[in-house]
Order: structure tokens, then sequence, then C-alpha cells
């Protein structure tokens, strides 16, 4: 019987995060599909997944010429003037440039301290090197994502109190997102 339990928890730990994460891209894929499927009317399954991808690469196709950027920075413009809306826009905006535009902002996993010469330590990214715009010129932001969650805390540390890490982006991330039980290895 203790065989079987065991075989059973080894089967667990291999299918069960398999299992979410094909679960999750299937989800997702098949919530925009059918999504946008319904808002162009269209009855064939992934037709509206292929048009969003495609509808993307036009998009940046048009942003990338003088009239396209002047395009959509005025759309901007209207969207960043609208109180509520403004709070959406911005916060999605910046969260997709951290990790995918030109001015990523998780690109310097640090370890910091909390106290000087304590022994309690957090890893994050240094998001900004300068906070003289809050008058704070000794001190760094410091973002810390939490543990099997897409949320995070930015901290401000002494600049002295943060030192960068030898690793890769990812593999801070990694660690951070699965609690300190992943290695870290990309």
């Amino acid at each position: 019987m203790k065989k079987l339990v065991d075989y059973f928890l080894k089967g667990l730990l291999i299918f069960v995060p398999m299992a979410l994460t094909v679960f999750l891209l299937v989800w997702a894929f098949t919530s925009l599909d059918a999504g946008f499927r319904a808002l162009f009317r269209i009855k064939i399954p992934g037709v509206g997944l292929l048009l969003t991808v495609a509808l993307i690469v036009v998009i940046g196709f048009i942003a990338s010429n003088f009239l396209g950027r002047r395009l959509f920075a005025l759309i901007e413009k209207v969207f960043t003037g609208l109180p509520l809306i403004k709070l959406l826009y911005s916060a999605v905006k910046d969260m997709i440039e951290a990790f995918a535009g030109e001015k990523k902002s998780f690109d310097k996993p640090v370890i910091a301290t909390f106290v000087p010469g304590g022994a309690a330590k957090v890893v994050g990214f240094v998001t900004q090197e300068s906070l003289e715009n809050l008058g704070l010129s000794d001190y760094v932001a410091v973002y810390v994502p939490q543990s099997y969650n897409f949320a995070g805390n930015v901290l401000l540390f002494p600049k002295e109190a943060v030192k960068p890490l030898s690793i890769e982006s990812s593999q801070a991330m990694a660690f951070i997102v699965s609690g300190g039980v992943s290695k870290g290895s990309s």
C-alpha cells in the first residue's frame, strides 16, 4: 500500500504542473478565440485567435512608421486623459513594457537587506536607480514579485543595502515566483 501511495504522489508531482499548464494555456487560447470569433461573427474555431494574432502584427506594422506612431500617440492621449481608463491603461502598459518593451524593468536582479547588517534579505529587481523625484536621492526602487501570484510590492532601499545578483533575470523571477523552490535554472 505504501508503494502505491508513493507512486501516486510521484505521479501527482509530475501530472499536476503539466496538466494545469496545459489547462491554463488551452483556457486562455479558447477564451480569446471564442471572444474574437463572437466579435467578428466567425463560426470556424481557431480563426478568431489567428485573426487576433494577425491584427496585433498589423498594429505593430502600422506603429512602426511615422504616421502610425502619431495615430497611436493620439489614441494613447485619449486613454490617458480619461480618469479611470488612465489608471487601467497605464498599469497594463507599464507591466507589458516592463517584461517585453524596449525599457525592460526586470533586467537587474538584486538582493536587498532590510536592516543594515541584518540577516533577512529579499530578492527583487531594481526598477528605478534614482528616486530624486521623491526626495530620496540615496535610495533605489526594488520591485519584489510575490510567490505564486501576479502581484508584488515596490520597496525603497538605501543604495548600499542593494547588491546585484550575478544570475539572469529569468532565473531570479523563477526563484521568486516558485516561492524559493526553483533552483533558478533557465
